[in-house]
């Protein structure tokens, strides 16, 4: 296996590519912004934008489909999403392509609460059923670009039993692995693929004043299992809502099920990697299995 490719950005750096590129932004101010995501590196540049550039090599691929694809949702989806400005090219001190995106205003919701779950729950149903009614002819399947985000969950199986095994002196195994048996036996989706975010959970929504107001970062946009969004019931929403969010949805028990092992196979394999490398992506990661484990020992 390849070793990938990883960038140092500062904001030097930042800051001699918009100087080059784009020389009438060079003056607005450009600083940090603190994210739990492993892809990219986030600067705000003036009140409102964002710089957005890839950290790895795996990231790369990113940039032209969200500059593809972004404009095209927009306008069909209910709630806020980036939508980029302008496509930054690569020079000699910065391998790859980049994205200034116009800035969304709101706290991540790994640190802002909402005031209504149910309210979440409700805006969060309309984005998934309108993300499934837009076109998506030649929208890209799952791939290396996307962490196979929509794959059947099959594929993940692999990734799921390592993990678990790695992780068994922190959470019971038998548990973990019953509750992904069960998913594993939901009937796979036979219909066309449908667009999907691919990585709901709580560091990818903004909440500005108590309501969810955004969802960002769409680096695992793809076409696939429409299950693969359900993912954000157990990652972000409350038990006490879920069925609320389900109801909105024209969903099926296996899409449902297959829904809750995208969950842990997410929170299992996120886990434990991150567990000592990145806290705020294992908080939420843990959250996820919790939630699945909780509720497969009580269904």
């Amino acid at each position: 296996m390849s070793q990938s490719k990883e960038i140092a950005i500062d904001l030097k750096l930042v800051q001699q590519l918009i100087s080059s590129q784009f020389p009438e932004w060079a003056e607005l101010r450009l600083w940090p912004v603190d994210s739990a995501g492993t892809d990219n590196a986030i600067y705000r540049l003036g009140d409102d934008m964002a710089v957005r550039l890839p950290r790895a090599d795996w990231a790369i691929g990113q940039v032209e489909k969200e500059q593809r694809w972004l404009p095209k949702l927009a306008p069909m989806i209910p709630i806020s999403i980036p939508v980029p400005l302008a496509k930054g090219v690569p020079s000699e001190d910065y391998p790859w392509y980049w994205s200034v995106y116009r800035w969304l205003d709101g706290e991540n919701a790994t640190v802002g609460q909402v005031d209504s779950y149910n309210q979440a729950a409700t805006v969060l149903a309309h984005f998934v059923n309108a993300m499934q009614t837009v076109d998506s002819t030649d929208g890209p399947g799952p791939g290396t670009h996307n962490s196979g985000r929509g794959e059947p969950l099959a594929m993940r199986d692999g990734a799921v039993r390592d993990a678990i095994a790695s992780l068994n002196r922190i959470i019971d195994p038998a548990v973990a692995e019953a509750a992904w048996d069960s998913a594993l036996q939901a009937p796979v989706w036979q219909g066309q693929g449908v667009w999907i975010h691919g990585d709901l959970h709580p560091g990818n929504l903004l909440i500005e004043q108590g309501r969810l107001s955004a969802v960002i970062d769409f680096g695992t946009l793809g076409v696939g299992d429409p299950a693969c969004d359900l993912m954000v019931a157990w990652t972000f929403l409350t038990a006490e809502c879920r069925e609320e969010f389900r109801s909105l949805l024209t969903v099926d028990e296996a899409t449902w099920s297959r829904g809750r092992g995208w969950a842990l196979s997410f929170g299992l394999i996120a886990y434990a990697y991150y567990i000592d490398k990145n806290p705020g992506l294992a908080a939420i990661s843990r959250r996820a299995i919790d939630e699945v484990l909780i509720e497969h020992v009580t269904r």
